[in-house]
């Protein structure tokens, strides 16, 4: 059989380097191998091949030429249907999701930081050969890739299909725990690495069981088939526990997550914490990925360009929608109550109308400029764009809440849009059309506002037709000035500075230092050093108007500040006479 062989060593850890060896059974003329620029999922240009060091070629004995073409691309002087083998090494550094590490205490990497596309071959079998890592005798190998012949601790031959699914498998390598359960019948692993002593696992395993069996019935209906209906026959959650981190990036039957080691549960402490609800919403959004954006996607990622950008407009469905069922989906698991998901909901419609860019550009445009804006996040960001994540999420919400006073729900829609594009790609089109079809009537109109222009969602007429209350609440003294900031050395750092806001009216910027308040005229009130935020409204007292001392590049700055009327946020609440079966049902 033809196919390619990856083999792959952990070579010297203390060096955070991998070793890969490929062998090419039946190379081109003159064969071109690439290393991705990107990895899907995460919108961004990351230069994977700015780690690859000491590529080598031979054929039999003869050690070959290679021609570097670009940044991520080589040309080998080799001959046509004679094995070739490729040897290089990979620094791995990076404590992500996204790209690759190795030290004394663990290892990860993903296919695109490690494996070379080989031109030309990339639909035919790729092998993938873990080798045990010398003087680690209590290491595991995890991945969701096929295993051919693997030893108990996981190390040996996995194979792929093809070199999409080959880099669609990540590996997850240490002393890590490991725990098991099924859900619809479908196998599920869950392996956790640096957990503290606490870590209740089966806990988690109970929590995430739950997770997995409320959303195969989501997609699949609650029949006893349901798990012979989905994508995946097999899923591994990999999670990295660290002192400080949160991100997850999704894979067609794996996931990679990192928590903060706090947030996860504790033997003996039955209470739900914030952090590890915000775990549990983090697991929910990157297992309902398996169906929304690794089997459903944008029809621009039909087939990936590993070369370059892949832009398409549609993140606002594929993040944002998931990020709206994220939560969702645990209550409707029992996980959390109705008071706390209407608290996270709260807390995502406060995140976009603290977002001065939501008047600057659509959802839409958010999603084909993630590579170069919200991937690429400055002190601006806020001003100029709006997440497609949160305002997604929104979307979501508005069309949920308005199919459902017409006695439907978004859930017919996600499983009407799986079948009308057979789990494959899609367009905005395809959603158009599954509404009309569902309703009998046109929704561009609704898309058109709510996608395609910038202005506001009819948030507070939707959710008062479900019964929930909303209450405009003061926010924070940050929030009333329109300042992102952070209290460090004993002053105020100055992070960013909101669009119309007071603190940009006053010539704030960010980078700025703030030092002390003159309060009342020429400081009659008291020249105060300010060490926090905090301190400036105790300051204040009833004053409106102070002089505000900053540090900018060195230079000492007086600035005009009058505070405004409080700001505003707001806060959901269940009225006790509603009847409406959302968000439980």
């Amino acid at each position: 059989m033809n196919c390619l062989h990856y083999c792959i060593e952990a070579a010297d850890l203390n060096a955070h380097l991998f070793r890969v060896t490929l062998n090419i059974a039946q190379p081109d003329a003159q064969q071109v191998v690439s290393l991705p620029v990107w990895i899907p999922g995460s919108y961004l240009v990351r230069e994977f091949a700015k780690n690859l060091q000491r590529l080598n070629a031979k054929q039999g004995r003869r050690q070959l030429a290679i021609q570097q073409l670009d940044k991520c691309s080589w040309q080998i002087d080799c001959k046509a249907g004679q094995p070739l083998t490729l040897s290089y090494e990979v620094y791995a550094f990076d404590n992500s999701v996204r790209t690759a590490w190795l030290d004394s205490q663990r290892g990860f990497f993903n296919g695109t930081s490690l494996c070379l596309r080989v031109h030309g071959q990339e639909d035919i079998p790729h092998q993938l050969q873990l080798q045990p890592v010398k003087g680690q005798t209590s290491w595991q190998a995890a991945t969701g890739l096929t295993a051919v012949k693997t030893d108990k601790r996981g190390f040996g031959l996995y194979q792929a299909a093809n070199y999409d699914e080959l880099v669609d498998g990540p590996v997850e390598l240490g002393a890590f725990w490991c725990g098991s359960f099924k859900a619809c019948g479908i196998e599920h692993r869950f392996v956790v690495a640096g957990a503290l002593p606490s870590f209740d696992g089966e806990r988690l395993l109970a929590d995430t069981q739950k997770i997995c069996e409320a959303e195969i019935r989501f997609w699949h209906g609650k029949g006893a088939q349901a798990g012979r209906k989905a994508p995946h026959k097999n899923y591994v959650f990999m999670l990295n526990a660290v002192g400080d981190g949160y991100g997850g990036l999704e894979h067609r039957n794996s996931t990679a997550l990192i928590c903060n080691r706090r947030d996860l549960p504790r033997v003996g402490d039955h209470k739900t914490s914030e952090g590890y609800t915000t775990l549990l919403g983090l697991i929910s959004h990157e297992y309902f990925h398996t169906w929304n954006v690794k089997q459903l996607r944008p029809d621009a990622f039909a087939r990936y360009d590993y070369t370059q950008e892949n832009y398409t407009p549609l993140l606002w469905f594929f993040e944002g929608f998931t990020s709206y069922y994220d939560d969702l989906l645990l209550r409707r698991a029992d996980l959390i109550d109705d008071a706390t998901y209407l608290k996270l909901l709260s807390k995502t419609i406060n995140m976009v109308a603290q977002t001065p860019g939501r008047q600057v550009q659509t959802v839409a445009q958010a999603s084909f400029d993630a590579w170069v804006k919200y991937y690429r996040q400055d002190e601006n960001t806020p001003n100029a764009t709006v997440s497609y994540y949160t305002k997604g999420a929104l979307v979501a919400l508005c069309l949920d809440l308005s199919l459902r006073t017409e006695g439907h729900s978004l859930d017919e829609v996600m499983r009407g849009l799986w079948k009308r594009c057979k789990a494959g790609p899609m367009r905005e089109q395809d959603v158009l059309d599954e509404l009309q079809a569902l309703t009998d009537r046109s929704w561009h109109k609704e898309l058109q506002a709510w996608v395609h222009s910038t202005a506001e969602l009819p948030l507070a007429r939707l959710l008062e037709a479900q019964g929930i209350r909303i209450h405009a609440e003061p926010g924070n003294f940050a929030q009333h000035l329109g300042l992102r900031h952070a209290d460090a050395n004993g002053s105020v750092q100055v992070k960013g500075v909101l669009r119309g806001s007071a603190a940009e009216l006053a010539g704030f910027a960010a980078g700025d230092e703030w030092l002390g308040l003159e309060v009342g005229a020429r400081g009659q009130h008291g020249h105060w050093r300010v060490t926090k935020l905090d301190d400036v409204p105790l300051l204040l007292g009833k004053e409106r108007k102070a002089m505000a001392l900053v540090s900018r590049d060195k230079l000492l700055l007086r600035l005009p500040l009058t505070v405004p009327q409080q700001s505003t946020v707001w806060r959901l609440e269940a009225t006790t006479s509603r009847s409406n079966a959302w968000p439980a049902a």
